[in-house]
């Protein structure tokens, strides 16, 4: 770890007004986990407890403090998947990676984690990777999604196989609730924030459907546009370290409240989006 890389980091948010999340985020994009080294040199900067860094890293199931693979794999174990022979699915892929739940590849490829439940249970069993979702597994698919896994995800194709279902999210910087039960989108309460695009400055309304993409906003914005979203309650800005997979915009990180993290793209018309489930527990 180098200790200017964590200063600059520091430095990039020295005004941004409860950003310590975002402080984490930016140091686990970088390192793919959250080094020790790291924490303390935040802790040192940023005159907060080591006490409460840690207890903020180990709230946001998002975070983590064990290096990760360059692939996350989740397997649902919910009731649901359950019944339908999800176990022999976690077990075959720990087979195949010749690991456990919990445990990282050797040569850091793939991180395997089980999860309690994604809420899709109509379509399990469910396999989840890099944020792309595989549904009615079967032990004899497990050889090819990590082999398309390790090939890298199609973006395209894998969006044919997502999911939509609903996520509640907090704002990142002040966690509040970024729901407005007042405006439905795909018949739920939408995601609420303020939006600049240019002079434009307005509200900006997002299905909370993760797998759907459509929006509702105050002014015409053409495709293809960057869009800097805030929260509408502190008014801080929903900026990441990530940039989309789809066309390297940056992602927008919100905090899903089972403790996951959602990553929206901030380029208007992309759907780029990434959901980190490790270790939820819904």
């Amino acid at each position: 770890m180098e200790t200017h890389d964590i200063t600059g980091i520091l430095e990039k948010h020295k005004d941004d007004r409860g950003g310590l999340i975002s402080i984490l985020e930016e140091i686990q994009a970088k390192y793919n986990y959250l080094p020790e080294e790291a924490l303390k040199s935040v802790s040192s900067e940023t005159g907060r407890s080591l006490v409460d860094i840690y207890g903020v890293a180990t709230f946001y199931r998002a975070f983590s403090l064990k290096p990760r693979g360059k692939h996350l794999l989740s397997v649902c174990q919910g009731t649901a998947c359950h019944v339908r022979n999800a176990l022999s699915i976690a077990k075959e892929v720990g087979k195949q990676l010749a690991i456990k739940p919990g445990e990282t590849t050797p040569d850091k490829e793939f991180t395997f984690e089980t999860v309690n439940c994604l809420g899709a249970c109509a379509l399990g069993p469910i396999v989840v990777v890099d944020g792309h979702y595989f549904s009615n597994v079967t032990s004899g698919r497990v050889k090819e999604i990590l082999q398309a896994a390790a090939a890298g995800i199609d973006s395209e194709s894998a969006r044919t196989r997502e999911l939509a279902f609903p996520l509640e999210v907090n704002c990142p910087k002040c966690n509040h609730s970024l729901m407005d039960e007042s405006h439905l989108i795909d018949g739920y309460p939408s995601i609420r924030v303020t939006a600049t695009c240019g002079r434009l400055h307005g509200w900006f309304r997002l299905s909370a459907l993760y797998g759907r993409s459509p929006v509702d906003y105050g002014h015409l914005i053409p495709n293809d546009t960057l869009v800097s979203f805030f929260c509408p309650h502190c008014h801080e800005e929903l900026n990441g370290a990530s940039k989309c997979l789809d066309c390297g915009a940056p992602m927008v990180p919100m905090i899903v409240r089972q403790g996951a993290m959602v990553q929206i793209c901030s380029r208007h018309g992309c759907k780029g989006r990434m959901l980190d489930l490790t270790g939820v527990n819904i």
